[in-house]
C-alpha cells in the first residue's frame, strides 16, 4: 500500500454561496467527515499552503487576477453572467485550492512513490486563462501543472479529466502546449458545450488533446473500455513524468446535474487502471477534486477513489 497524502484547508469552507447553490461548503465538509471515519493506515491529512500571485500567473493573465481581486474587494456576489459566485472569503479559499496542487507537486517531486489527493474548493477546471466560469475562479490543476513544468523540472504531464462537464479551461490553457497531454471524458450535450472529438490542440500542441464526449445514459462499461483501450495506449505512448486527475464525481448515477450512470466501483476501477499504468513507469499521481453535487454519492465515490490511489 502506498502512502496517500490528503490536502485540505478550513479556509476552503469559507467560500459560501447564497441559498440553494450546489457548489457549497458541505461538499468538502462531507468528504472530510467520511475520510476521517474511514481513515486507513498510510492516509495522512495535511493542511495546504496558499498560492501567491506569481503562482496564479503561471496559468492566468494579470487581467484575470485583477478582475477577481477587484470584484471580491468590491463586494460583487457573482463574477460572471452564469453561476460563478464569490464572497469576501472566496479569494483566500481559491488561493488555498490552487496552493494545494502546488504542495502536491512538491510532495511527489520529493518522493514520487506517494500519491496525493487535493480535497479543496472552489473547483477549477472551467476557469480559462482569462475567464471565470462554471463555479471556478482559478484553474487549480493548470496552476499546479505549470508549476511542475516551469519550477520543478517535469517535462511531460498527462491530465485526465473525468468530471461529467468538459474541462474547457484546462484545455484552453494547454491547447498549444505539447508538455501537457489533456484527456477529457464528459457528457455531451451538456455545459459548457465544448470538448468535441475534433478539438485536438493547435500549433505545437496539435495531437495533445483527446476528448471523449459521452452520450447521456452511458454507464461504467463504456468508461472502462476507454480506459483499458485508448487511454492505456496514450499513457504508454506519451510516457508522462506525472499524471494528474481532475477528479469530478458528478458522472455518478445519483448526481443531480447530469445523466451519466457511473457508480462508486467505476471510480475505483478507473483509478486502479491509471495507478497500474503509473506503477509501470514509477510515475507519481496527483488527484484534484472538481465536481460532485450529491453529498452521499460524492463521499462514497471519493473513498473508492482513495482506495484505488493507495493501492487497496
Amino acid at each position: 500500500m502506498r502512502e496517500l497524502v490528503i490536502l485540505h484547508h478550513p479556509e476552503c469552507l469559507l467560500h459560501r454561496p447564497g441559498e440553494f447553490h450546489v457548489e457549497r461548503p458541505e461538499r468538502t465538509e462531507s468528504v472530510l467527515t467520511v475520510i476521517s471515519e474511514n481513515l486507513k493506515a498510510g492516509w495522512k491529512l495535511r493542511e495546504c499552503s496558499k498560492a501567491g500571485k506569481e503562482d496564479i500567473l503561471l496559468a492566468h493573465t494579470e487581467k484575470h487576477w485583477n478582475f477577481i481581486n477587484e470584484s471580491i474587494l468590491g463586494g460583487q456576489d457573482f463574477l460572471d453572467q452564469g453561476d460563478t459566485y464569490a464572497c469576501s472569503d472566496s479569494l483566500n479559499a481559491a488561493l488555498r485550492a490552487a496552493g494545494s496542487v502546488i504542495d502536491a507537486v512538491d510532495i511527489v517531486r520529493e518522493d514520487n512513490s506517494k500519491r496525493v489527493f487535493c480535497c479543496v474548493r472552489p473547483p477549477g477546471h472551467h476557469a480559462e486563462s482569462g475567464r471565470v466560469m462554471g463555479f471556478c475562479l482559478f484553474n487549480n490543476i493548470a496552476v499546479g501543472a505549470r508549476y511542475a513544468i516551469t519550477r520543478k523540472g517535469f517535462s511531460k504531464i498527462l491530465i485526465i479529466d473525468w468530471d461529467v462537464h468538459h474541462g474547457n479551461g484546462t484545455q484552453e490553457i494547454f491547447y498549444d502546449d505539447p508538455s501537457a497531454y489533456f484527456i477529457s471524458l464528459h457528457q455531451h450535450p451538456l455545459y459548457p458545450g465544448t470538448g468535441m472529438k475534433y478539438e485536438t490542440g493547435e500549433g505545437p500542441g496539435k495531437g495533445y488533446t483527446k476528448n471523449f464526449p459521452m452520450n447521456p445514459g452511458t454507464g461504467g462499461e463504456q468508461y472502462q473500455a476507454i480506459f483499458n483501450g485508448e487511454i492505456t495506449q496514450i499513457i504508454r505512448d506519451f510516457r508522462p513524468e506525472l499524471i494528474m486527475i481532475s477528479a469530478g464525481f458528478d458522472a455518478h448515477q445519483d448526481d443531480p446535474l447530469a445523466d451519466i450512470r457511473l457508480k462508486e466501483s467505476d471510480y475505483y476501477q478507473m483509478t486502479k487502471t491509471i495507478c497500474g499504468l503509473a506503477g509501470e513507469g514509477n510515475i507519481p499521481v496527483i488527484s484534484v477534486l472538481e465536481g460532485g453535487y450529491n453529498l452521499n454519492a460524492l463521499s462514497g465515490s471519493v473513498i473508492a477513489h482513495l482506495d484505488g490511489l493507495s493501492g487497496l
